[in-house]
């Protein structure tokens, strides 16, 4: 997120956006990251299990990702059009799960959405905290189609290194003793 940490509110969804998934879009997609039958050739995939062509997941979580980073890049101009300083993001960690629930067909409009799950200051980084964001994805059916929780770091802001770990990164920071420490 683009807030600090300690301004992030648990279960707030945010809506992301909505995609219209278009036949030669969903091919060429899977022609490039997920080359199978069922998500490249109309004719086969009608006899498929399937039933007809669908996305690939990885394309749904695609989108979905985008809308995502969309999103938090908006929220930061927000912020510093409001005279205000965003806060900072962080790597993520991983994905704790990730689901394909309903096959996205030609034509579908999926609708994203993000909730913050649950936060908590990291034991192992100090200065960042663990978000775990939720994003949801349904039809315009109301169908669920895509669900992932994954983790992110995400600053604090009030984080106040100690003496031991501004020495530190002072020590680092200087040529002769970086080349010390990093001996050992």
């Amino acid at each position: 997120m683009t807030r600090w940490f300690e301004d992030i509110i648990i279960d707030e969804t945010h809506n992301l956006g909505t995609h219209k998934f278009e036949l030669a879009e969903m091919i060429r997609f899977s022609k490039m990251y997920d080359n199978q039958y069922y998500h490249t050739d109309p004719e086969l995939a009608r006899h498929s299990h399937f039933g007809g062509l669908i996305a690939s997941g990885w394309h749904t979580a695609c989108v979905g990702h985008r809308y995502m980073v969309d999103y938090l890049a908006d929220v930061e101009r927000q912020i510093l059009d409001a005279g205000e300083k965003p806060g900072i993001s962080g790597p993520s960690p991983g994905i704790n799960s990730m689901s394909f629930t309903t096959p996205v067909r030609d034509g579908d409009v999926v609708s994203y959405e993000m909730t913050i799950t649950s936060k908590r200051k990291s034991a192992s980084v100090p200065g960042w905290g663990i978000l775990i964001v939720q994003i949801k994805a349904h039809n315009q059916r109301g169908e669920l189609v895509y669900t992932q929780e994954s983790a992110g770091f995400s600053k604090l802001r009030d984080f106040k290194p100690s003496l031991k770990m501004r020495l530190q990164e002072w020590a680092i920071k200087q040529p002769l003793l970086r080349k010390l420490l990093l001996k050992h």
